[in-house]
């Protein structure tokens, strides 16, 4: 069984999902995006499942995809395909594995030893999702919003204007919460309206200031979005960079900058600013 460790999840902010009885799209999907999720869940027919399988077991070697940035989405545990899932995933170099359909903590028992990105997308995972991340083996926690509706006998996560429901919003802000709470990343949901890129931007903007390390994608095309909302503007880096070296200057808990009250929090922002830019 391989070995989990504790370094933090630092995969992002652009995370592409990739069907994975689609290998041909393998090699263009880590091109384009910071990090490629292979799935043998949804984006997989039940009758592909298998070959699916076969497709990423090819990837071995100088040929295949780079573990540290390749997780596979495996079947929800206690599903037929997830033993047959952790089988296979035991023959690849991955060891990020996310798993779909998290509904509680003694499920992360069965990928004891890989490093996992819980996917809270139903009721029974948004209400646990603070003991889900307190799992050691658990990296990061991300949420889904039309599993999540599904699982509660709804009919869409978002409004007539595109905006999130009220319980898709609770529970996006839950599984946020239970992340950051236990020391561990957040990552957002799909944006799936694929043409719709002024809503993507908008969308993953409110994702970078509330706190979510990274957004997942669906298509090539949202990439670029997604990215362009994490990378802090270069004033912003400047002005983050510029109030740091006053908070060392003066050497005080609360100091003035620029006629402004700088605290502890403010701090905080401004260092998050300076990793987004890779300083």
């Amino acid at each position: 069984m391989p070995s989990s460790d504790a370094i933090p999840f630092t995969m992002g902010p652009a995370l592409l999902f990739c069907p994975a009885d689609r290998p041909e799209r393998f090699g263009k999907a880590a091109d384009r995006a910071d990090a490629v999720i292979l799935d043998w869940e949804d984006a997989v027919a039940p009758a592909d499942k298998q070959r699916a399988r076969e497709a990423v077991l090819v990837q071995q070697g100088a040929g295949g995809l780079e573990p540290s940035r390749t997780i596979v989405r495996v079947n929800p545990v206690g599903s037929p395909d997830f033993e047959l899932d952790l089988a296979a995933l035991a023959k690849t170099p991955y060891r990020t594995v996310m798993l779909a359909k998290a509904e509680n903590a003694s499920q992360l028992k069965a990928l004891e030893g890989y490093r996992v990105i819980a996917l809270c997308e139903t009721a029974a995972g948004v209400v646990n999702a603070a003991s889900i991340a307190a799992e050691p083996n658990v990296v990061a926690l991300m949420w889904g919003a039309e599993d999540l509706l599904a699982s509660l006998g709804g009919l869409s996560s978002r409004n007539d204007d595109g905006g999130y429901r009220a319980v898709a919003l609770h529970s996006r802000s839950a599984v946020l919460l239970a992340a950051k709470a236990a020391g561990k990343e957040a990552i957002d949901a799909v944006y799936v309206n694929i043409p719709d890129l002024d809503g993507l931007s908008a969308e993953a903007e409110d994702a970078v200031a509330s706190g979510f390390g990274a957004k997942a994608c669906i298509h090539p095309n949202q990439v670029a979005a997604v990215r362009e909302a994490y990378a802090p503007a270069p004033e912003a880096v400047a002005h983050a960079s510029e109030l740091l070296e006053a908070a060392t200057a003066a050497g005080t808990g609360v100091f003035q900058f620029k006629g402004k009250m700088i605290d502890g929090p403010i701090l905080k922002h401004a260092e998050s600013v300076l990793r987004r830019a890779g300083l």
